[in-house]
């Protein structure tokens, strides 16, 4: 076995630090080295133990979970998983947390071994192997400097328009782990008369959604809202699938529309980026756009195979910036990126769409 995942627990709970210390120790790859009840212990226990993920609470005594990941992001970037609460103002906390740099959450109550459930303990342990192969994303310059596209870059992707066997009418975009920030990194390059409207599936809880697309909606130039059932689709909106449900595209006699659904029983993935593009693909047939972002496991390769089968085109990020490089080495690997692509690259090239 190769060395172990060593992981600094953060939280003022002395009970929760020890239900998620017990469920990492169940595995053997992984190596408790510390613990820290408040955010200024988690900063010096990070300086001095350098772990190699730190799971840490938002709500804390002394400097809260959020000021501590700015911090530590800017004195020594570490992989930092959230514990999040379900609820309107947890997702504003978390969001502010991926803002300053944690790459990655878990809403407490789901991860929170109380119920004893099995699956719980799976899913912490999951996100911990996951990010700790991860690449450190967010590096020593800043959040600002991740979120804002290299202008050598931009410049060089921007030259021409990309090509495409017929243009596009639409954008739909899936993403997971990583997902929350990247999104907001391609939506932002967009112009406000951007002339495609824009589908987007990113794995979070339904509490978390509503949230998420007022704050894009507030630092990007196009319209950002979370999608309502029947809803049309319109040039220079992104619509966001809401969490806990699935979403789908339909045509009708005035146009698109998204269809929202309850999961059925037994589905993994509640929005389904599967669902999602598999319905993109029998809607628009080979007039769509697909990006497949960071995100762990394969949800959106079946879909891609339908969108591919139709004729659309598929963009994925690439390994190196990927907070999780699960979503779309899955379609690569299956032979169906049309591109691949650093996340600075993917928005101002979608921009250059006609």
């Amino acid at each position: 076995m190769g060395a172990k995942v060593r992981v600094l627990i953060v939280d003022d709970s002395a009970f929760f630090r020890n239900r998620v210390a017990a469920a990492l120790q169940s595995a053997q790859d992984m190596e408790i080295i510390g613990f820290a009840a408040n955010g200024d212990e988690a900063i010096r226990q990070t300086k001095s133990l350098k772990p190699d993920v730190v799971t840490m609470d938002v709500e804390m005594p002394v400097i809260d979970g959020i000021t501590a990941v700015r911090r530590i992001m800017a004195e020594t970037p570490t992989r930092i998983l959230m514990f999040s609460a379900v609820t309107t103002e947890g997702a504003k906390e978390t969001l502010d947390a991926l803002d300053a740099g944690a790459m990655d959450f878990l809403p407490k109550e789901m991860s929170n071994p109380v119920a004893g459930a099995e699956e719980t303990s799976k899913a912490l342990l999951e996100r911990v192997r996951n990010l700790a192969k991860s690449p450190l994303t967010l590096s020593r310059a800043s959040v600002k400097e991740y979120l804002t596209p290299s202008p050598s870059r931009v410049a060089s992707v921007g030259q021409t328009a990309p090509t495409f066997s017929s243009s596009p009418e639409m954008v739909a975009i899936g993403a997971s782990t990583g997902g929350p920030v990247a999104l907001r990194q391609v939506l932002s390059a967009l112009p406000r008369n951007y002339p495609l409207p824009v589908v987007a599936a990113v794995h979070m809880p339904g509490s978390f959604t509503r949230a998420y697309a007022e704050r894009l909606d507030g630092s990007c130039a196009i319209k950002v809202k979370e999608a309502m059932d029947r809803e049309m689709l319109q040039p220079g909106v992104a619509l966001i699938a809401p969490g806990g449900k699935q979403t789908t595209v339909v045509r009708g006699a005035g146009g698109y529309q998204v269809r929202i659904s309850n999961p059925l029983p037994g589905e993994i993935y509640h929005p389904s980026v599967d669902q999602m593009l598999a319905s993109v693909a029998e809607s628009y047939r080979g007039k769509a756009l697909a990006l497949i972002l960071t995100g762990m496991g394969s949800d959106g390769l079946e879909g891609a195979k339908k969108l591919k089968k139709y004729g659309s085109s598929l963009w994925s990020q690439d390994q190196k910036s990927c907070v999780v490089y699960g979503m779309p080495q899955a379609v690569e690997k299956a032979g169906l990126s049309d591109k691949v692509l650093s996340i600075d690259e993917i928005g101002p090239l979608m921009a250059r769409v006609k």
